[in-house]
């Protein structure tokens, strides 16, 4: 049972472009006029197992992959602005680091905007849940526009640097993660748990980190997109159904942050499209 704990790991919150939006396609009652939805990645420095990122933003693969039809509809649905300082490569010199120095990319599933950089990070290992990729794997065109999903933003040696979770093996959580009951020790030494967040994606992952302030930090993914949601328990517009794999359990998941949140006032909740929380969170090195 995993209980918490002190971590000598140090957190990044950082983020690689944006698109924008209509805000209330992302929240009911929310206002007609487009907002930022930051494309955030996190950097987990660990002593033992070193740079880490959980999912990577956009890169200038995403306007090379969606310069024809239909793939092009991706790209006219969520304008995206991205700068040269803003790519992952980038901002990993800001911490002294090269592209080689990223042992592990934790995917929490496979949308454009949280994959679009993996081709950049030659010698990491891909961690992610088994059925967050199975299903794509053979999908049509159609099927991957649908899934919001571009193939050529899969390197050509993925299947040689998975590793996936290993789904036989759950542990138990804690009354810390409660309403979430089970979850996998993403490396070994539970500094890193990961949990099923269904309904937005398949498969999709969310983790637990804990830093060397001792301060836990909970990254949701999509399973929210604004961290308003997760505290009102405020689901998307209902157009939004027609982007998500399961709809109900989406509204399930959010309810389980909802609870979450609110038993759980000191972790630190971090959708990855949550501009308020990114801004207010994000760390890096001055330039």
């Amino acid at each position: 049972m995993v209980e918490g704990k002190e971590s000598e790991m140090k957190i990044n919150i950082l983020h690689a472009g944006y698109c924008t939006a209509p805000e209330h396609l992302a929240i009911q009652g929310g206002r007609w006029r487009a907002i930022h939805f930051p494309a955030m990645f996190a950097l987990f420095r660990h002593p033992k197992f070193g740079a880490m990122l959980f999912d990577t933003g956009y890169s200038y693969r995403f306007f090379d992959e969606t310069k024809k039809f239909p793939r092009r509809i991706y790209r006219w649905m969520t304008p995206v602005h991205l700068r040269e300082e803003d790519l992952v490569v980038n901002q990993l010199a800001d911490f002294d680091l090269k592209p080689a120095d990223v042992t592990r990319v934790f995917i929490s599933h496979f949308h454009a905007d949280h994959i679009a950089s993996l081709p950049d990070l030659a010698w990491s290992r891909f961690v992610y849940l088994p059925h967050a990729f199975s299903r794509l794997r053979h999908s049509t065109p159609s099927q991957d526009l649908k899934r919001a999903f571009l193939r050529g933003l899969i390197p050509s040696d993925f299947d040689s640097r998975s590793r996936k979770v290993d789904v036989t093996k759950p542990i138990l959580l804690s009354e810390e993660y409660a309403p979430f009951k089970t979850g996998y020790d993403l490396l070994g030494d539970e500094s890193i748990i990961g949990v099923e967040l269904p309904g937005h994606a398949d498969g999709q992952m969310g983790v637990f980190a804990r830093d060397d302030d001792d301060k836990l930090f909970f990254f949701v993914a999509d399973a929210a997109w604004l961290k308003r949601s997760v505290v009102d328990n405020r689901p998307p517009h209902k157009m939004a159904n027609l982007l998500f794999s399961d709809p109900e359990a989406y509204r399930q998941t959010l309810g389980d942050l909802h609870s979450y949140y609110l038993t759980h006032p000191d972790t630190i909740i971090v959708p990855s499209h949550c501009e308020e929380t990114i801004r207010s969170l994000e760390n890096k090195p001055a330039r």
